[in-house]
């Protein structure tokens, strides 16, 4: 036969205990965690606030949050947060960033705030090509985004001269995955 046993009583917190808690949940607060923190919370308001990104090819976490913050640096006009984005290296790869975030929010800013595809090219695991479509504005932008010196994803922004922005190269394709996404474009 099977005793039942009453479920034993809760106990209540001390308050020395919550004192404790809440003096640990504020180390942690005045910590390096809070960058993340801040990176999660920003980017769930993020989501929330601009249109879903559309994605063709193969990103990579890395690849895709980096392409995703692009867009909505440039849908919410804000060029000193996607020239935050630029690579972190210790060579040239980005020549004057600040200058060319500008460059992008003016000449995309608009089209960034409709309905944007991102079609990734190459395998994203240290670099991939992407190709932004600006629905709304029928731009096409091709951008580079690969891992810095610092093993962070950001963005190449070396184009200051504002005539050379909506260049492209000539394998861009007019369409989102018409040259098969996920392969080398070079």
């Amino acid at each position: 036969m099977t005793t039942h046993r009453p479920p034993a009583p809760r106990r209540r917190a001390r308050p020395a205990t919550l004192g404790l808690t809440a003096l640990a949940c504020a180390a942690l607060a005045l910590s390096g965690c809070t960058a993340t923190a801040e990176k999660d919370l920003t980017d769930s308001t993020d989501y929330d606030n601009h249109n879903p990104l559309r994605v063709v090819g193969f990103p990579s976490t890395g690849t895709l949050r980096t392409v995703q913050r692009v867009v909505w640096r440039l849908a919410d006009g804000d060029p000193d947060g996607l020239a935050e984005l630029a690579i972190k290296d210790d060579g040239a790869e980005n020549e004057s960033p600040e200058k060319t975030a500008q460059n992008w929010v003016d000449a995309f800013g608009e089209g960034a705030r409709g309905k944007v595809t991102a079609d990734f090219y190459g395998d994203g695991s240290y670099r991939t090509a992407v190709v932004l479509y600006f629905e709304k504005t029928k731009q096409i932008k091709q951008i580079l985004v690969r891992v810095g010196s610092d093993d962070e994803w950001g963005v190449r922004l070396a184009e200051p001269d504002p005539a050379k922005v909506k260049e492209n190269p000539s394998w861009v394709p007019r369409t989102p995955g018409a040259t098969g996404s996920g392969a080398d474009p070079q």
